[in-house]
């Protein structure tokens, strides 16, 4: 049965004349869980306790609205007089609980963030704790002006007196008849947008426009043709995606791991793998899913206890780090190598359907393929680290040899990212192309009708793509949309000419994001850090930022090599000292990459300081700073900055500290003319 937006919906009048049984059996009909007798004694509940609290009501009740952006579904939504209650109900409970709070309060700022009918509209949260004190707190908006209520704490007596108190104070006019059809746009973090596709969202669901979504769509489908194509034809075939920053690649790659999985689950034979080089990334979304896939087989299966390690090993089948992955072909291999060529050892090999040596899946998902390794990065490394001399191939090259083993067909989907390399050794997509037309010239290739451009290849492709026997282009292979930050669509067009240099473009692309999406800076990390809290509603994450460079913020007590834990800073909340949200400690770049926060503070050092009107590239060794000469490495540390300034949804600050005259490797010289800069685009100081 496919997703419903809702279980039950109807005007008041028709719900207080409709018996239990019927509303009952509505919300089961609709419900894609097996019916529990928790889930069917709190639905009785709700049901008999509203119909007295609005026997002198009239609107529209909403059970089980769902937000897939969250992927969890609002209990109760009350459309009156202009207003949009919305309740969340914990019977049984005799404390409001701050979790409770929280969740009802995302609810409400969700709806008004991502639900185009709750966009002018007032909207109350409340928390219904029906055994809990009664609570004497007045309705409060928020300072946001936004018209989002602090949450309001109900027992079982005094939701009818909210109700009516609310109504007397903010009854309008506006039109709510339409409001269960409205159009749903939201903005999903990576890992919100990563946990709905498991729970059978679409990318449509968990969108925040009809042009993101329909971009998403379009490029996840034509992969599906190339996956069809090459499983009913037996053959091999590589694709290229490409996109603008925080269009979605990473998406569309989960989204195609997700439907393989899924399809290989119902009798299908074609898995596939979602491969990623960045370790946080794969930790945290692996965590998320796995935590969320414990939650919701508990839901399931109410007293039950489902083991988070059969969870975590349910995810990691479909998304790896993808050194692991490319270990496992290496393990097959025989060593030494002899003459530069790649044998498998028949004594390594493990049976795996029918061919005794290939991997086990078709598809290859590999995320940020521009940043795969060299031949030079990889034989060093794997001479380094596992005394393998002389490998003879790159990285691009080996992952081809490896689904190449496979006798009938195999796939693999190259998403392209653009201006965000950060790393030495990384081979570009010319390495792709290279190994095919060399070594594999038997595979199809799709390409983004992008990918030839210069922040992609920087005009490297075209004599390579000339000599390529099978190249098709395809628009559809181009994610043209941007979706991460649902308040400023212009921030990394902003980000590009402030790091430019570009004053006017900066100041001119500030006065058209500064309405939405707030940029301060400050000299002090106690007020930006202030800031941060003051900013937070619901579960909205927030957290500290530096350049991995950033060597004499110590005295700040933020020392870069003190790395933290992704996984607790991303997923944990205030009460564990390793969360983001504790502000102890910093990430970096490499750390933050493909991933987000609602609002970020980065502390910016003496790295990259103005110097005359232009960047001065620095990195500290011994007990100094010195200058970095490299063009390459100049690129990356911009590139670092790039990262941080792009990771903030909702709003970020920047703090540049004072320096300190009495220390060398701190003069304020070093941080002034930086922070001038930043007044001179037109970021306001606090």
């Amino acid at each position: 049965m496919p997703l419903n937006r809702f279980f039950y919906a109807n005007s008041i009048e028709k719900f207080l004349q409709d018996t239990e049984s019927e509303i009952l059996g509505n919300l089961a009909y609709y419900s894609p869980f097996d019916l529990t007798d928790l889930q069917r004694n709190a639905w009785i509940y709700e049901i008999s306790y509203l119909k007295q609290a609005l026997h002198n009501q009239s609107g529209q009740i909403l059970f089980e609205y769902s937000i897939p952006r969250l992927g969890k579904r609002i209990d109760v939504v009350l459309l009156i007089k202009g207003i949009i209650f919305v309740l969340e109900f914990k019977v049984g409970a005799k404390e409001y609980l701050r979790q409770d709070i929280e969740q009802v309060w995302d609810y409400a700022l969700d709806l008004k963030n991502f639900h185009e009918e709750s966009f002018s509209a007032i909207i109350i949260p409340v928390l219904i704790a029906t055994e809990a004190k009664e609570n004497t707190a007045t309705l409060s908006s928020s300072h946001y002006n936004d018209m989002v209520f602090y949450p309001f704490l109900c027992n079982t007596n005094n939701l009818p007196l909210v109700l009516e108190n609310a109504i007397q104070q903010y009854a309008n006019p506006l039109n709510l008849s339409d409001w269960a059809r409205s159009r749903y746009m939201p903005t999903p973090t990576i890992i919100q947008a990563a946990t709905s596709l498991y729970l059978n969202h679409s990318v449509e669901d968990i969108t925040r426009s009809e042009s993101s979504g329909e971009s998403l769509k379009k490029t996840t489908d034509f992969v599906q043709k190339i996956i069809d194509y090459s499983r009913n034809n037996s053959q091999k075939s590589i694709c290229f995606v490409t996109g603008v920053p925080g269009a979605g690649k990473t998406l569309v790659g989960l989204n195609i791991a997700v439907q393989q999985f899924k399809e290989n689950a119902n009798g299908g034979n074609s898995l596939a793998v979602y491969l990623s080089g960045n370790q946080p990334l794969v930790d945290v979304l692996s965590e998320a899913l796995a935590r969320d896939k414990k939650k919701q087989e508990e839901l399931k299966n109410p007293g039950k206890r489902y083991n988070l390690t059969d969870a975590r090993r349910s995810v990691k089948s479909f998304i790896q780090i993808v050194h692991h992955y490319r270990n496992t072909s290496l393990n097959k291999v025989k060593k030494p190598i002899q003459n530069g060529i790649l044998e498998i050892d028949p004594l390594k090999i493990k049976k795996h359907h029918d061919d005794g040596y290939s991997e086990v899946e078709h598809v290859a998902i590999f995320d940020e393929a521009q940043r795969a390794w060299t031949k030079q990065q990889l034989s060093s490394w794997l001479k380094r680290k596992q005394g393998i001399q002389d490998f003879p191939m790159s990285e691009p090259e080996f992952l081809i040899w490896s689904l190449n083993l496979r006798k009938d067909w195999a796939v693999i989907v190259c998403l392209v990212g653009g201006g965000q390399e950060i790393n030495n050794g990384e081979a570009g997509i010319a390495e792709w192309l290279r190994a095919i037309n060399n070594t594999f010239p038997d595979w199809n290739v799709f390409i983004s009708d992008r990918l030839t451009g210069k922040e992609y290849s920087e005009n490297e492709l075209d004599g390579l793509l000339q000599t390529l026997p099978s190249v098709r282009k395809n628009a559809d292979l181009h994610l043209s949309v941007s979706m991460r930050s649902f308040r400023a669509e212009q921030l990394s067009n902003f980000v590009h000419a402030f790091l430019e240099g570009d004053v006017p473009a900066a100041k001119s692309l500030l006065a058209t994001i500064s309405r939405k999406y707030p940029i301060c800076i400050t000299r002090f990390l106690d007020k930006a850090k202030q800031w941060l809290k003051n900013q937070k509603r619901g579960t909205e994450r927030y957290g500290l930022l530096v350049s991995s460079q950033a060597q004499r913020l110590r005295p700040l007590s933020i020392d870069v090599r003190c790395k933290p834990d992704t996984v607790h800073w991303f997923l944990d909340d205030i009460s564990d000292i390793r969360s983001s949200l504790f502000l102890e400690d910093a990430a970096s770049e490499f750390d933050v990459q493909g991933l987000e926060l609602d609002w970020t503070c980065i502390v910016w050092d003496a790295d990259l300081r103005r110097e005359n009107n232009s960047w001065g590239n620095y990195s500290f060794t011994g007990n100094k700073w010195q200058n970095i000469r490299s063009e390459e490495r100049k690129a990356f540390q911009i590139n670092a900055y790039r990262v941080l300034l792009t990771r903030a949804r909702q709003g970020m600050i920047i703090c540049v500290p004072e320096g300190n005259p009495e220390d060398e490797t701190r003069k304020p010289k070093y941080y002034d003319e930086t922070f001038e800069y930043f007044k001179t685009i037109g970021i306001p100081e606090i």
